[in-house]
């Protein structure tokens, strides 16, 4: 498909073939020069740079295989023409020489057939190869890989047989068992598992947010809730985005809990605070808001481990541990005890074997 419009390789100025060619002009020889022009699918069609427009506007041709490709109505606009046309490597090596210089428009695959082709000939080296530039005409900004996901949900939700029947109570219990693993994913210190955890937690947060897209009554959607997000927390960092000053971590979580106040409205310390939760970090969420209020409020009394333990993690609270985080730590180190254990009996096992 495509054809491109070439010149002869062997012909000279003003048709003298012992002519030379103005200083700086190309010459009959020169294998001229093929621009590889990227772009990227996050950023709006038309937004390219400066290098890029250059490059576009001094090319003998522009190419583009895709005639749907979403750079093609704003080039046009700005009077480049676009050839759609898809040319071999050769054929793009021919069209050049004489000096020319092409611009082929990359799909969103990235050209690979012709990429390949154009190293195949620069190994061979039985031809002079023209020059050869990849040039990025638009960057991703940081967090634009978002926006694929938001749109890879979108396409989940209305295909996938599992995906399009979901609610948030159904979900609900993935959330948490997420939540669980990127806990055990940051105490492990395991880097790996921890990018994969928080991958898998922010799953959750663009499904349910596609999920509430849907709602008849009180709809919303992932811009809602990063919009709300980027609110809340610019209001709580007066010290960043204000005019007010901090210069201690105390400090900082003086204004949050102040704004905080203010945002809420609350006539209890305990509001928000959800009862669900594992029981030693509802213990020390309770002390740790009675604490922080000034308030004096006696732990009480009753028979019972539930008590003991609810003792423990306000005393853990009050010396700055994390309860859960203690127990869980404890917890590992008796189960590397049993697994020790396990070990040293199948070892005992295999010998008594040996011996039979």
């Amino acid at each position: 498909m495509g054809y491109v419009r070439g010149v002869n390789a062997t012909s000279s100025f003003d048709g003298d073939p012992t002519a030379t060619a103005p200083e700086g002009a190309p010459t009959a020889t020169d294998p001229g020069r093929i621009v590889l022009l990227t772009t990227s699918h996050r950023v709006a069609p038309g937004l390219l740079s400066w290098p890029a427009w250059q490059a576009l506007r001094d090319a003998d041709q522009v190419l583009c295989a895709d005639g749907a490709h979403p750079q093609l109505p704003y080039l046009r606009e700005a009077g480049i023409t676009v050839d759609e046309a898809s040319p071999s490597a050769q054929e793009l090596v021919d069209a050049c020489a004489g000096g020319r210089t092409l611009v082929v428009v990359a799909t969103g695959e990235g050209e690979p057939r012709l990429t390949d082709g154009l190293a195949r000939l620069a190994g061979s080296g039985r031809i002079q190869m023209p020059d050869l530039e990849l040039l990025p005409a638009s960057y991703d900004l940081p967090g634009a890989r978002l926006l694929d996901l938001v749109q890879v949900m979108d396409r989940i939700r209305l295909e996938c047989p599992w995906s399009s029947q979901q609610t948030h109570k159904g979900l609900a219990k993935y959330g948490i068992e997420e939540a669980y693993e990127l806990v055990e994913a940051i105490e492990e210190g395991d880097r790996d598992e921890l990018r994969e955890e928080l991958g898998d937690v922010l799953l959750q947060v663009v499904f349910h947010a596609r999920i509430a897209e849907e709602d008849e009554e009180a709809p919303f959607s992932i811009d809602d809730v990063a919009g709300a997000i980027v609110a809340k927390l610019i209001h709580r960092h007066p010290h960043v985005f204000g005019e007010e000053t901090a210069t201690t971590p105390e400090e900082v979580k003086e204004h949050w809990l102040r704004t905080k106040a203010e945002e809420k409205q609350r006539t209890s310390v305990t509001e928000g605070i959800p009862l669900g939760q594992p029981g030693l970090a509802l213990a020390a969420k309770l002390a740790s808001r009675v604490r922080t209020a000034g308030l004096e409020v006696p732990l009480p009394t009753g028979e019972g481990v539930g008590y003991e333990l609810l003792a423990i993690a306000a005393r853990a609270e009050a010396e700055g541990v994390d309860p859960e985080a203690a127990l869980r730590a404890a917890g590992r180190a008796y189960r590397d005890a049993i697994r020790a254990e396990e070990g040293i009996a199948e070892e005992g096992a295999a010998e008594l074997d040996a011996e039979d």
